[in-house]
């Protein structure tokens, strides 16, 4: 394999599934179950903030029973042992990609661990639940703390760090997505068009798939570390 000086992986919900955390747009996923008008919109939330809160406290509760899988100690390895730079852009909220080890890592949806105050805008890494009597930390005000992730609707975060990324890259991977998310999913063309070679790691083909140069499918846990293995075979 072609030895590479810039990676970009783009990871989705599909990576956290065998940790045991549900996906969104599967059959049996999220958004078969909830509205995500009602829990994961800006109007979801000044309809009934309650119920939006009551959402994401079980989701968090949730992270405290799951683990990093083999994909995420994988891409971690790769982080730790590629001679050059390795940049993780994900889609998930769940904090596996640090559990796991990884540093250079980008939430361009935010995190559920941490907690935006609506009122003077500030960050805090949150554990607990949160409500509407929840104070802010460092302005004191309760009734505009809410989850630090980012709804249908929101701009995503740091995209500017992302298309710099993706310019510089000569290999993106896409691990786990659906295909069909944007802006995430025109990430692919973004590097193609600046000369990466581009390659989809997933369960099954994803509604881009056929913009890939590359594609392996079938487990993330099975799939990712073989991958990361051919990459770091190569630098040696």
């Amino acid at each position: 394999m072609k030895r590479f000086d810039s990676i970009v992986i783009l990871t989705g919900a599909g990576l956290s599934a065998e940790s045991g955390l549900s996906t969104f747009r599967d059959k049996d996923g999220i958004w078969a179950k909830y509205d995500y008008r009602e829990v994961a919109t800006p109007e979801g939330f000044r309809a009934n903030p309650v119920l939006v809160h009551d959402f994401y406290n079980q989701r968090r509760r949730a992270l405290a029973d799951v683990q990093p899988n083999a994909a995420h100690l994988a891409l971690a390895r790769l982080e730790r042992e590629h001679a050059g730079g390795v940049t993780i852009v994900t889609q998930n909220i769940d904090a596996l990609h640090e559990a796991a080890g990884s540093q250079h890592l980008i939430h361009m949806h935010g995190e559920l661990m941490k907690a935006l105050c609506a009122h003077c805008g500030e960050r805090h890494a949150w554990g607990g639940d949160l409500g509407l009597d929840t104070a802010c930390p460092t302005c004191g005000r309760v009734g505009g703390m809410r989850p630090d992730v980012v709804w249908f609707g929101e701009m995503p975060y740091q995209m500017e760090r992302i298309y710099r990324a993706l310019t510089a890259a000569d290999l993106f991977i896409s691990i786990g997505t659906s295909g069909n998310v944007y802006p995430a999913a025109g990430f692919v063309a973004e590097a193609r068009s600046a000369g990466a070679h581009t390659v989809e790691l997933n369960l099954e083909p994803s509604e881009g798939a056929s913009v890939f140069a590359e594609a392996h499918y079938g487990p993330a846990t099975r799939i990712v570390p073989a991958f990361v293995d051919t990459l770091l075979g190569a630098k040696r």
